[in-house]
């Protein structure tokens, strides 16, 4: 059995870094506070991917007030499938799918009927603030349901994967994609049980999953494979992440992107503060890839072209 000594040896060899390391050296240095609403705030986030003419879902609804919680049913007659969220979500909270109808009632995308009430009350908990950062008043954004690419049927349950890349002062340095389970309730959240699948780079292949702790290589619940999977557009998916760095003005950030079978890869959400479950996943450590950009800024060779920055992360952060 290895020793802690060698554990400890071996993590700082591949280059894994913790909270405090990102949050100081990464999050505090390069991310002004100033910008965070611009990632903190969905709506906001949106409306500057638009200015910027990248893809996002299309908004169906903005609700800021209770009354407009009884209104908003004329409004979405015409849909029959839609998602709520609040707009300072944080981890998946509070997102409400919405795939069909029965009369009256809204079926939620695990099968269960909501009523009236039920989907009234849910939508008033959001205003009030119950599934927001710091629990402040909020308001909610109804729009599109997207429609995963065929590539993903048999890897996920229910729900809609995602893939999250790292982006570090324009340059993408790691990603993965998030594949739902029945235990994350098709929700494409590591915490909640979904599992993150590392991607190459250079070639955008699947390579290895991981499960809570677990190794994976194959979906618990489907028992397809993980590995080996082409992600659909990986060079578009690469210059649209390094574009969110003028478009955010935050020099880490996490851009999470779907890919739907009729409008292909769009802009889910940026994050300021990404989690590091993407270093188990990808079985390597992020110190190093974020220390040879720091490189390139120390020397004057950051590139100002979002396709030359992601040429340069698939030249030189391929998957080991």
């Amino acid at each position: 059995m290895l020793n802690l000594f060698t554990v400890a040896k071996r993590l700082r060899q591949i280059g894994m870094i913790g909270l405090g390391q990102r949050n100081a050296d990464f999050i505090l240095a390069y991310n002004r506070r100033r910008f965070y609403p611009r990632v903190d705030d969905k709506l906001i986030t949106k409306q500057l991917a638009i200015d910027a003419g990248l893809p996002v879902p299309e908004l169906y609804a903005v609700v800021r007030e209770e009354h407009e919680i009884r209104e908003l049913h004329a409004k979405i007659a015409a849909y029959d499938q839609f998602v709520v969220k609040p707009a300072h979500g944080s981890g998946g909270d509070g997102i409400l799918v919405i795939n069909g109808r029965r009369g009256d009632k809204y079926r939620r995308s695990n099968g269960h009927l909501m009523n009236r009430e039920e989907f009234e009350h849910h939508l008033s908990n959001g205003l009030s603030g119950l599934f927001s950062l710091g629990g402040h008043p909020d308001h909610l954004l109804v729009e599109y349901c997207v429609q995963f690419d065929p590539i993903f049927d048999q890897v996920s349950y229910k729900g809609v994967p995602d893939v999250r890349i790292i982006v570090f002062l324009g340059y993408p340095v790691m990603a993965m994609i998030r594949l739902p389970t029945r235990l994350s309730d098709g929700k494409a959240n590591l915490h909640q049980g979904a599992i993150g699948v590392g991607i190459d780079i250079p070639t955008g292949v699947t390579r290895r999953g991981v499960w809570g702790s677990e190794p994976v290589k194959e979906h618990p619940d489907t028992e397809h494979t993980i590995v080996g999977l082409n992600i659909p557009r990986w060079q578009d998916l690469l210059e649209m992440a390094s574009r969110c760095y003028e478009l955010s003005e935050l020099g880490y950030i996490g851009v999470d992107f779907v890919l739907d079978k009729n409008h292909g890869p769009m802009i889910l959400e940026l994050n300021a503060r990404p989690g590091l479950a993407i270093q188990i996943a990808n079985g390597n450590g992020l110190e190093h890839r974020l220390r040879r950009i720091e490189a390139l800024k120390d020397a004057g060779q950051l590139s100002t072209d979002p396709a030359e920055r992601a040429a340069f992360a698939r030249a030189n952060f391929p998957t080991v």
